[in-house]
């Protein structure tokens, strides 16, 4: 697939998309990069340890959190996307379930969009990826956690809203899958959900895992966030085995190295 000027070979190897939150609420790095030049010194960090996408969110998405308004939620990430466009030569994403946040993004200079309410999309968002072409992540969310089954109820869910977005002109091609880890999903329901990636592959979409510091590591670990380094290198190098083309995390080295390796090994071949 290609996000912007670069060109993405699904299957080949598993590329690295780095998180960026404009936030002063974000539960891992809130406050750290809420300003043009601290969020740009990142975003330069980030293309150094071997970034393929930048996340850009301007909104936490943490239990709990404050919703914040379009407008303000626009003030946030559309300054900073234009700046590292500008500045960098590298795809650009936005974290927003808002169809004008999105649209805002993208004259900004995004090139795709990053939806946590995906299966759920607000109205507009599949005309407006259909119309700019952009690349669009769709993760599976709902608002309580309970399931008959989950793995099936996942892949049902998934496979009604990209028929919806097919038959708004969104190309297959576009579509990324993300299952959510995290989100309307309690500790077991979360690893069950990781042990059935593989099982998500077969709707035939690129799948997207987002697992950075969560707090299905800290409760299985029994550790705070900023010591979630070694438990997101395990899901990383799990999740890699598992068929996922692209992993969202904080730490853009550490990851990288886990899933090269674990590329190494699972691509091998005589």
């Amino acid at each position: 697939m290609k996000i912007g000027k670069k060109y993405f070979e699904i299957g080949k190897r598993t590329y690295i998309m780095g998180i960026l939150n404009i936030t002063p609420d974000s539960f891992s790095d809130g406050g750290r990069y809420n300003t043009i030049d601290m969020a740009l010194k990142r975003a330069e960090e980030m293309l150094e340890e071997g970034a393929d996408i930048i996340d850009v969110g301007g909104e936490s998405t943490r239990p709990g959190h404050p919703i914040i308004d379009e407008q303000e939620e626009i003030r946030r990430v559309v300054p900073v996307i234009e700046a590292i466009v500008k500045k960098f030569v590298i795809p650009v994403s936005v974290d927003t379930s808002k169809t004008i946040v999105a649209k805002s993004a993208i004259e900004a200079g995004a090139q795709m969009v990053n939806d946590i309410w995906g299966v759920r999309a607000q109205k507009g968002m599949a005309e407006l990826i259909a119309k700019e072409q952009v690349a669009y992540c769709m993760m599976h969310n709902k608002e309580n956690n309970e399931y008959i089954s989950i793995i099936n109820e996942i892949k049902t869910s998934f496979a009604n809203q990209t028929s919806i977005f097919l038959k708004k002109g969104v190309k297959k091609e576009q579509i990324i899958l993300d299952p959510g880890i995290g989100f309307a999903k309690n500790l077991e329901q979360n690893l069950y959900v990781m042990k059935h990636l593989n099982t998500l592959k077969e709707l035939g979409y690129p799948l997207l895992l987002g697992t950075s510091r969560k707090s299905m590591i800290g409760l299985t670990l029994n550790l705070p966030v900023e010591e979630r380094l070694e438990g997101t290198l395990a899901t990383t190098a799990f999740g890699v085995s598992q068929g996922c083309d692209f992993v969202r995390v904080h730490d853009i080295k550490a990851n990288l190295r886990a899933a090269q390796m674990t590329d190494a090994i699972c691509r091998a071949e005589l």
